[in-house]
């Protein structure tokens, strides 16, 4: 059974729908400002340094827990649909995951759609990501993750890496990630009536945002499902059992695995959406990240 303060994600999303629905003609600066409170629901890890730079012209921000082995470094791209979120929503959970595993994070405030629709987010991680290795962390000690759009980004950066010749990373950590833009999962409809927040009509709104009227759905910059996974990194994958996106992740295992890809799926009962936002609010989300840090930390030699 979901603990009492899980609930407090619920009770989160349904709020941001109650906004949008009493005022559907938002302005995007609005909503933008509506999803910079998702970030509320965590709480502060405590004993890190925040500090923000720029990654090869790319804004992010550095999260460096006070003691952490400063040469191992967490990748991170955000959520929001690739038009919302930022790394100020975010900061508070990637900066759990990182103390958790013992190492800093780079919290990449990639551009957003629809001013800069896709390949703009994949470009803005590939660019943060040649930035780490530029001043001096081997790719063996970097790992990638991302929530939602950003579990996606998650996987793409990869194969946008692999394109541009780069070395892989150690490892890489999709959490939630929306892949499928036409939402065919079988999970949409049978986890409708309990996922809090993601419906049909919201995804795509931002799917228009992303990639506009005519974009192609099946880029596998896009949608990874119809790349060429073979070569990637070792992935763990969480996701929480009512979500409508369950089905993502699953045939995002399956099609690793029949890559001959290394990767773990973990589907929690009950939870929502990246209800790792829920990191020292809620013990769900706290034992999540306790099991990518358990994960993670061989990968990254820690």
């Amino acid at each position: 059974m979901a603990s009492k303060q899980s609930e407090k994600l619920i009770i989160a999303y349904k709020a941001v729908l109650g906004e949008l629905g009493a005022n559907p003609d938002m302005p995007l600066p609005d909503v933008r400002a509506l999803f910079e409170h998702m970030g509320d629901v965590t709480a502060e890890p405590g004993g890190i340094d925040f500090i923000e730079t720029a990654a090869a012209g790319v804004p992010a921000m550095w999260a460096v827990p006070k003691g952490c082995t400063e040469d191992r470094v967490l990748l991170c791209a955000h959520g929001g649909g690739y038009s919302f979120g930022s790394m100020y929503t975010h900061r508070k959970l990637y900066g759990h995951c990182a103390k958790t595993i013992g190492c800093r994070a780079l919290i990449v405030h990639y551009n957003r759609s629809p001013e800069h629709p896709h390949p703009g987010p994949v470009n803005d991680m590939a660019k943060a990501y040649r930035w780490v290795l530029d001043q001096g962390i081997t790719p063996n000690h970097i790992a990638v993750i991302g929530d939602s759009a950003g579990g996606a980004l998650a996987i793409t950066t990869l194969l946008r890496l692999r394109e541009q010749g780069l070395p892989m990373p150690a490892a890489t950590m999709p959490l939630s990630p929306w892949l499928d833009m036409d939402g065919g999962g079988a999970s949409f409809q049978g986890n409708k009536q309990v996922d809090a927040l993601v419906a049909r009509e919201m995804l795509g709104d931002m799917v228009k945002m992303f990639l506009g009227e005519n974009g192609n759905r099946h880029d596998p910059l896009v949608n990874p499902l119809h790349g060429d996974l073979r070569g990637l990194p070792p992935a763990y994958i969480q996701v929480g059992g009512h979500e409508v996106l369950l089905d993502d992740s699953r045939d995002l295992a399956e099609a690793l695995r029949r890559a001959d890809g290394e990767v773990k799926l973990d589907v929690f009962p009950e939870m929502q959406h990246v209800f790792q936002f829920l990191a020292g609010a809620a013990p769900e989300a706290d034992d999540a990240i306790a099991k990518l840090a358990a994960w993670a930390r061989p990968k990254l030699g820690l």
